[in-house]
């Protein structure tokens, strides 16, 4: 059975959608038969960041309004094996989107054999946001160590507690993953950002990684590529660890700690 897994957060601009595919290609790479679907209908980034935005001839809605089949309208990816894109619409509105025609989707998705299903959300609390949470089993809820952004996160919690189909159902709640980006040991011990903890203590959910801010993240966006295939970064290293996480393997985590500069580094402005 296909377990759905909503990226999500409240605030704009957090890495939602570098998180998505990151994510979705880690899980493809350790064998699971993935895909990632763009909920951000109007305004699609999911296609752009996966490198696949030319390859786009039907969509998420065509698929809804049965003017294309799945079939026509996944993109498989070139890189990694079992993986695969549904793009969002360019062109229609987000009430384009239904309860019933996302969860056909889904459940074609599911017979088909898919292990994983990652709901890339758009920002906010509009009808895309409602649509991408309300089928997931678990949520990774991504925010920046910045106090907007985790009271934005908060309001999702309350959400996805409240407004999914898990609750309306009296289902068992959806598992809860906190995903920390943008993290800067540096800035949180001038006072300048939050610490983990900090985080850690506003929200009181489980925490499944934290992304170091790197140039490796723009770098990779900027060329199609999801950061985690850049093992040679701090970011596409963390994500890899995030994603084991998520299936359940135990890793300790990286980065959390300001990195002491050596001697010529201080010499040299290393």
């Amino acid at each position: 059975m296909a377990k759905i897994i909503v990226v999500t957060s409240g605030k704009g601009g957090v890495g939602k959608t570098t998180s998505s595919a990151a994510i979705g290609t880690g899980l493809a790479i350790k064998g699971f038969k993935t895909v990632i679907i763009d909920f951000d209908i109007g305004l699609r980034n999911l296609d752009l960041i996966m490198g696949c935005e030319r390859r786009v001839v039907y969509d998420f809605v065509n698929v809804i309004k049965g003017e294309s089949n799945l079939n026509q309208s996944l993109i498989k990816d070139k890189r990694t094996d079992n993986l695969y894109i549904l793009p969002a619409s360019q062109t229609r509105d987000k009430d384009a989107l239904t309860k019933e025609g996302v969860q056909k989707v889904l459940d074609d998705l599911a017979e088909q054999g898919f292990d994983y299903i990652v709901c890339d959300s758009p920002a906010g609390i509009e009808t895309g946001a409602i649509m991408a949470l309300y089928f997931a089993d678990e949520a990774i809820v991504t925010t920046n160590p910045e106090v907007s952004s985790v009271r934005d996160s908060d309001r999702i919690l309350g959400m996805l507690a409240s407004k999914s189909k898990r609750a309306e159902q009296g289902k068992e709640p959806v598992k809860e993953h906190l995903l920390l980006t943008r993290y800067n040991p540096e800035r949180v011990n001038r006072g300048d950002m939050l610490s983990v903890e900090d985080v850690q203590d506003i929200l009181a959910i489980p925490l499944l990684g934290v992304i170091p801010e790197s140039p490796a993240v723009l770098k990779a966006s900027n060329s199609g590529e999801p950061v985690i295939l850049d093992t040679e970064s701090d970011a596409g290293l963390a994500y890899d660890d995030a994603v084991s996480r998520l299936i359940g393997e135990s890793v300790d985590f990286r980065f959390l700690e300001e990195q002491k500069k050596g001697l010529f580094s201080r010499i040299f402005g290393g």
